[in-house]
């Protein structure tokens, strides 16, 4: 990759640059009489693509989801399950026809389920088509959101935390809670009702999380309470932001705060003892449409960390949104997707006001459909920078309720703790007092309309009707200030609480981090993890449940057909059997059957650290615990055509696994192989000459990519082969997938290629119909970079398998500096071999079976 481009193409590259910054900040010409916009296409869309610009936008259709089937489930995973299924057959059938017209249009998209929209890249001749369709309802230019923007704090702000202590009603050590816990009467909540969050799973879709915050760690979902992590499902990057994706990360610390403030210890949080998982959908501070929708389907039904294998009966019952800007045209459908689903979600009003002007909420908050939530100081009085009602969306009241939200001090990144203002402080006070209501109140989990309700009734009224309403209702301070303590006193009391302590039945010691789940007849299920003392406490709605206790190291016991009576507390120690140990050993082999050295062994879910391979492959782990676990191998980078290892693994003496890693697949299940090496000679002359040049040619047979076909392709200079469009100036290569252009490629062998008169390139046809085999040749390709090396290579394709065959011929450099692989036509999926890595061999050869 080339980090310092020739002056001419900088020049390039800033004259483009300045057009593009130009065209968005200018308003649309206006439009020949004969040829009026469609009032369906948005301004800033008009402005982008005026004069030949291109843009990404999102084409919003018509047709809707029926989701009242949802709402009538009676559990919070049944419920999830229903709107999931519901949300994803809808948009797949009314999305059919118009993926159609975008495959034959050479458009990459990107599909969503949960708003039934569809992100585009083109221009204005195709805004103006897609505008002609009777399935398009509106057509939207991606816009990017703010976090709410951090208001400093008079208090100096702090970077250590040494609160004075107290002990809590149980007698065991807590710190004195921050201002806004104590305000709302959390701290009542958990002495009166002994109840501090259990059983309920908060979710936040922010900046990010530092997960193993030491005030944050024992709460997050994916700690498997014995040092390990599994982030899958728990933790969701949207972005691609954080250096590993599939670890938690947070490069801004406005997550990390939201979160301390739902579930903190130390005081900090409102629901301390709740469980919480996130969702990345913010880059840093800037949130992006297409992010938002990512992680907005992702709180609906959780993924693996790739994005697949989703599981919405993992989907948390409440969600955190302190972010907001601009009209979203998306936000209100998600909502009621998640408010369908069971899941309770509270937004920032915004950070907008001046303390007198009335309208200055911000949407989301400032839509119908959301619980938008406005802020105050330890004084009562209404934050100056509180968002105010009403809505400037459409005219109702907002803020819906209001919570402390000026000097917050909570969870920061590093470890370390942060005094901030702003709406984004109150609004994890109301989603964390939520879970206090839930988990007091079980009956109440997953009902919207009754949890709102009675945070409304319990709110302490303000009379401030200076921007309209009442006493009881306004648009400064919406229902008034939250008090989740009023709010549980008027909540069904009708819970039963199961306590106790689980213990080693040998030496009575107390056992940390085991599970334990309560289930009722109707497959509801509610779970904690025992405290550092062995301690469990859950409140469950009366009925008849399972329990089921387990964790690594010891043996799992079920407890079935337990009546649990209203006003009749259950109290139950528990001990468990430790089991024995096995070494549990074996072979790593690559995707081609050779021995493989340095991949990393790991059993999932256990507290024993991986293990390398040596040279010969073989791994030794001394001793797993009898049990069911999941054995996982990965490869050392460079990955190449090599995938991860995952399988089931039942240890009940001495275990030995031969294992072969699979070939590495991408989204769309494409897989790569190395392949046996056998060149194509070029025949036919392609017209390409000197630097940067392109050329469209037709194809023999349809090929295909990512599922559309194409019948012509352009080849470059620079060894790609581009379906989507002629494209120049890519000379700078990048890591695949990247949304920006060029997208739906081929890349051979990426990178910034010249060719001279010892250079040429060629194509060639090979076998009959049927099983014909294109290749695209470019021999004696000189490398920009240093003006003397060429490299010789070919892509291949295959008309009876679709597949796609790169051969090396001669590549000096290895390709180092070099991108090859595939990649869709939205830029968001790819199969990539490598990227400026020395990994090419001469007389070689990479196959790429494209999926289903």
């Amino acid at each position: 990759m080339h980090l310092s481009p020739p002056p001419w193409r900088g020049r390039a590259v800033w004259a483009a640059a300045a057009f593009t910054v130009t065209a968005l900040l200018s308003a649309p010409l206006p439009a020949a009489a004969d040829a009026a916009p469609s009032p369906k296409v948005d301004s800033a869309l008009l402005s982008a693509v005026d004069g030949g610009g291109q843009a990404s936008f999102f084409v919003v259709l018509k047709d809707q989801a029926d989701l009242s089937a949802a709402k009538k489930k009676n559990s919070h995973a049944a419920k999830a399950k229903s709107a999931y299924s519901e949300l994803r057959a809808h948009a797949k059938t009314s999305q059919k026809s118009l993926n159609t017209f975008l495959d034959k249009k050479k458009a990459g998209h990107q599909d969503y389920w949960i708003a039934n929209a569809i992100k585009v890249t083109g221009d204005q001749a195709l805004v103006d088509e897609l505008a002609k369709r009777s399935d398009v309802a509106s057509i939207v230019k991606e816009r990017h959101y703010e976090l709410d923007e951090i208001e400093t704090s008079d208090a100096e702000v702090t970077k250590t935390r040494t609160p004075s202590r107290k002990t809590d009603s149980a007698g065991s050590g807590d710190d004195t809670p921050e201002w806004g816990i104590a305000d709302i009467n959390a701290d009542d909540v958990w002495d009166q009702y002994e109840t501090r969050g259990e059983g309920i799973v908060i979710a936040n879709v922010d900046s990010g999380v530092q997960y193993d915050h030491p005030d944050l760690v024992a709460q997050y979902r994916g700690n498997n309470g014995d040092s390990s992590f599994s982030h899958d499902y728990n933790w969701y990057d949207a972005t691609g932001a954080c250096p590993d994706s599939s670890v938690p990360c947070d490069n801004n610390g406005h997550g990390t705060h939201t979160m301390g403030t739902m579930v903190g210890k130390k005081g900090i949080g409102v629901a301390p003892n709740a469980t919480w998982i996130a969702a990345k959908g913010c880059e840093s501070d800037q949130c992006t449409d297409s992010y938002l929708l990512e992680a907005g389907q992702w709180i609906l039904a959780p993924t693996d960390h790739n994005g697949q294998n989703p599981r919405p009966d993992l989907a948390p019952n409440i969600v955190n949104n302190s972010w907001g800007g601009d009209s979203n045209t998306f936000y209100q459908d998600i909502v009621e997707a998640w408010n369908s689903a069971g899941i309770f979600e509270a937004f920032a009003a915004g950070n907008d006001g001046d303390g007198v002007t009335c309208s200055t909420t911000h949407p989301p908050g400032a839509q119908v459909s959301s619980y938008g939530v406005g802020a105050y100081d330890s004084t009562g009085k209404i934050a100056k920078f509180s968002g105010f009602g009403p809505s400037p969306i459409d005219g109702l009241a907002k803020p819906n309720i209001s919570a402390p939200g000026v000097d917050i001090g909570s969870t920061w990144p590093g470890s370390s703790y942060n005094t901030i203002n702003g709406t984004s402080m109150a609004t994890p006070h109301v989603a964390g007092a939520a879970a206090l209501l839930w988990s007091a109140a079980p009956s109440l989990i997953g009902n919207i309309d009754e949890t709102r309700r009675l945070l409304d009734e319990g709110a302490r009224d303000v009379d401030d009707t200076h921007c309209g309403g009442t006493a009881g209702m306004n648009n400064v301070w919406g229902e008034g200030k939250l008090d989740i303590l009023a709010s549980v006193n008027k909540a069904p009391h009708t819970a039963v609480t199961v306590s106790g302590t689980v213990t080693d039945r040998a030496t009575s010691k107390a056992l940390p981090g085991i599970a334990v789940k309560a289930t009722d007849a109707a497959s509801v299920t509610r779970s904690v993890s025992t405290a550092s003392d062995g301690s469990y406490r859950l409140v469950l709605a009366p009925g008849t449940y399972s329990f089921a206790l387990g964790g690594y190291g010891y043996a799992g016991k079920t407890v079935s057909g337990v009546e649990l009576a209203s006003g009749q507390p259950l109290a139950q120690d528990i001990a468990l059997e430790a089991v024995t140990a096995h070494p549990v050993t074996g072979t790593v082999l690559d995707v081609t059957g050779k021995p493989l050295a340095e991949a990393a062994v790991e059993v999932a879910g256990t507290p024993i650290p991986s293990v390398t391979s040596g040279a010969d492959g073989t791994f030794t782990l001394p001793a797993v615990a009898e049990g069911d676990y999941t054995l996982s191998v990965k490869p050392a980078a460079p990955v190449l055509c090599n995938g991860v290892y995952s399988a089931s693994l039942a240890v009940d003496g001495l275990e030995t696994r031969t294992v072969q890693l699979p070939a590495r697949t991408d989204k769309a299940g494409n897989s790569c192989t190395p392949a046996t090496y056998s060149w194509i000679k070029g025949s036919t002359a392609v017209s390409l000459t000197g630097d940067e040049d392109a050329r469209t040619v037709s194809l023999p047979f349809w090929v295909t990519l990512y599922g559309v076909d194409y019948s012509s392709a352009s080849i470059t200079t620079n060894g790609l082969v581009n379906f989507m469009e002629p494209r120049l100036g890519d000379y700078s290569n990048t890591a695949l997938p990247s949304a920006a252009r060029p997208n739906g490629v081929a890349a051979a062998f990426w990178d910034d290629l010249t060719l001279d008169k010892k250079s040429s390139v060629q194509t060639a046809l090979k076998g009959t119909n049927g099983k014909r085999q294109f290749a695209i040749v470019w021999n004696q390709a000189l490398l920009v970079s240093d003006g003397r090396t060429r490299v010789t290579f070919e892509a291949v394709f295959d008309e009876a398998t679709s597949g796609i065959t790169f051969q090396y011929k001669s590549v000096p450099g290895s390709g180092s500096s070099a991108t090859v692989g595939i990649e869709n036509q939205a830029g968001t999926d790819a199969l990539q071999y490598s990227f400026d890595e020395a990994v090419l061999t001469d007389s070689s050869a990479i196959r790429i079976a494209q999926g289903a």
